[in-house]
């Protein structure tokens, strides 16, 4: 027997509480004993008729009617037989007498772009196989782990010989080895739903519920996160939920009325992207939108989303910072419910704005996002980093500013792809003097991020300090690795991302007050920093210190929170990094000599360009066979790998 929605399925998609719509509507094959048949179901509130056009009629709609089940405009359609692999569109005859032929908005598979069909394809053939992951990720508090995530574009990734995109499981296979060699914990994949326009990058999408056809077939992208999770990384999904493409087979005035997006001009045109928005007031368009986040986290075992555009949302478009209080409200809604139903899943705000409390729970007054991006310290450390080193003093506030309100949110530091695209030139780049200058101050900002409080996320191609912006038609330049420079950067990141992921200082109190003391905030001459990263026990600290000008110093003093020998466990200015070799080879000793305002001091060098990583040296008998091989690797040269810098005047008392 052939079941339709039921009335309690309808009413709560009407209602916006429906958040498996994908289970009422799109293409579904149903299977009893003897019979197969598949059902099609579509929402168009202001049809007048709708039709089921495909490869298996001749792209006839005539005798294929939808019937209609409500005056709300839910439609449904039965074929008698399974229809999976063929090709679809909606007919749709609007009020006025046009036809429009529509791609289905639930489709799970879509045709490879220019082609704009859905494809019949359930989802139910792929055996996943990363239980113990799935099962670990409802329990993990990230905010207590290290969380490094590299973001990557797969189509300009890599590229195979003749050009063409790499599969996903090509993807799978050598994307997976090399972020891990890298240290990363989790991949940020740019929006992958289907989208017709490549240089989009996926912001601009038609097919929410398909998994772009570039890569492969949807089982495909579940090897790939598959493969991810037994492999131990997570993966996150940029995710478009506040505009969407205004191609003629897409959602934009779908039955002839303006069904997902705002009914009036000025709200609905976003004259920024060329897009629509989303009428986030439509309850129907909130289980259309919810219901998607929670399919990729069940369907695709997705372990979170990087939600852009909030800002977008947060206030009426095209207004002067007037607070949209229907975006106010789905955000919490959408963020209350992935929480309820897929227990684990990241939620990461991309937003640009001051509204306060983005990481506190709905309840709470919030809007519940597990992170906030944070813009602030990005375009700030960007705008001091770019400044002449001489004129950096003028900047101080530029670096500190930033601990005023490090823990109001639980952040993301992030130095994404919009940061070295549109004439932004690359990281690299930014930064001002020489060639060698260059990369230390990369190697010397990619550290401070590091070291300051916030999980990490750096665009693809970072760990290869290209001089030029990303080229997304292009594959990355991975003939950079051949130069000793670039290559010296990339053990750099590595061994910056073992640190951060071994020292539980830099990521346990990441979002509390507790877990970050400055030693020495105002040395605005030298532009030297110098602070206390904790954990949540008193014997786990380190002691990092920045140095944002070529100036190296020896014999240079801080304060520090105990009497004890502490050991140097990163510097940048190591020669194997490219470094001029300033590094504190052996343990330096607290004295009993007052400074910065505590009652032990050490002398030590400071390295120009340079940041320098230390901890407390463990008593002989609790030092473990691990730190003496992290000493060891450290500290290791590279003959001519880098330019010595001369060491002058201590710092003044």
């Amino acid at each position: 027997m052939i079941m339709n929605p039921t009335d309690f399925q309808i009413h709560l998609f009407h209602e916006g509480n429906y958040f498996r719509s994908h289970e009422l509507f799109g293409a579904h094959v149903i299977k009893d004993s003897t019979l197969a048949y598949t059902r099609f179901c579509v929402w168009a509130p202001e049809a007048r008729q709708v039709r089921l056009a495909g490869s298996f009629n001749g792209w006839i709609g005539n005798g294929c009617e939808f019937e209609k089940l409500n005056k709300q405009g839910v439609w449904v359609f039965t074929v008698n037989r399974d229809l999976t692999g063929e090709l679809y569109k909606y007919e749709i005859i609007t009020n006025e007498g046009d036809i429009k032929l529509k791609a289905d908005p639930f489709a799970f598979r879509s045709e490879l772009r220019p082609n704009t069909a859905s494809i019949v394809h359930p989802l139910d053939g792929y055996a996943w196989n990363d239980r113990n992951w799935m099962r670990k990720r409802q329990k993990k508090d990230s905010h207590s782990s290290p969380v490094a995530i590299y973001e990557i574009h797969f189509s300009s990734w890599k590229k195979k010989k003749d050009g063409s995109f790499l599969s996903y499981r090509e993807l799978a296979d050598q994307v997976i080895p090399y972020v891990l060699s890298h240290g990363y914990t989790h991949i940020e994949v740019l929006p992958l739903g289907e989208h017709p326009l490549d240089i989009s990058w996926g912001y601009q999408s038609t097919g929410y519920y398909s998994v772009t056809s570039r890569y492969g077939l949807p089982e495909d992208f579940m090897y790939f996160v598959d493969q991810c999770h037994q492999n131990g990384l997570g993966v996150i999904l940029d995710w478009v939920p506040g505009h969407f493409c205004k191609d003629e087979q897409g959602l934009y005035s779908f039955d002839g009325s303006f069904a997902y997006e705002y009914q009036h001009e000025l709200d609905r045109e976003n004259t920024v992207w060329g897009t629509a928005n989303f009428d986030l007031g439509k309850t129907e368009v909130l289980s259309f939108l919810i219901s998607n986040a929670i399919f990729w986290a069940e369907r695709y075992h997705i372990d979170g989303f990087r939600v852009d555009a909030v800002a977008n949302i947060i206030y009426w478009p095209n207004s002067d910072q007037s607070v949209n209080p229907y975006g106010v409200d789905f955000l919490k809604k959408l963020n209350r419910t992935v929480a309820e139903h897929t227990p684990g899943v990241l939620m990461m705000a991309e937003d640009s704005t001051d509204w306060p409390n983005v990481t506190q729970k709905p309840e709470e007054g919030g809007l519940g996002f597990t992170y906030k991006w944070n813009m602030g310290w990005m375009n700030d450390m960007l705008k001091y980093m770019e400044t002449s080193p001489g004129k950096r003093k003028h900047l101080h506030s530029k670096v500190t500013f930033s601990l005023l309100y490090a823990f109001t949110e639980s952040f993301v530091l992030p130095f994404s792809h919009d940061e070295v695209v549109h004439g932004k030139k690359s990281l690299l780049d930014k930064m001002p003097g020489d060639y060698w200058q260059k990369f230390a101050q990369l190697r010397l900002l990619l550290g401070y991020m590091m070291a300051h409080p916030g999980k990490k996320l750096t665009f693809m191609g970072t760990e290869l300090g290209p001089f030029a912006e990303w080229k997304d038609k292009e594959q990355l330049d991975w003939h950079l690795l051949d130069y000793d420079m670039h290559s010296s950067l990339n053990i750099f990141v590595k061994d910056a991302l073992k640190i951060y992921k071994r020292c539980k200082p830099l990521y346990e109190l990441d979002n509390v007050q507790e877990g970050f003391e400055w030693i020495d905030a105002d040395n605005h001459e030298q532009s030297v920093f110098s602070f206390v990263r904790k954990g949540s026990k008193s014997e786990e600290f380190l002691i990092i210190i920045c140095n944002f000008t070529e100036r190296a110093y020896s014999g240079y003093r801080i304060g520090v929170p105990y009497k004890a020998a502490y050991r140097e466990v990163l510097n940048s200015d190591a020669e194997v990094y490219g470094g001029s070799g300033v590094i504190n080879k052996n343990p330096v000793k607290a004295e009993n000599i007052h400074f910065h305002g505590r009652a032990y001091s050490i002398e030590l060098n400071i390295p120009p360009f340079g940041i320098s990583i230390l901890r407390p040296v463990k008593n002989r008998k609790g030092r473990s066979e691990a730190d003496a091989k992290e000493k060891g690797g450290r500290h290791a040269t590279r003959r001519g790998a880098g330019k010595q810098a001369k060491l002058v005047d201590k710092r003044h008392s």
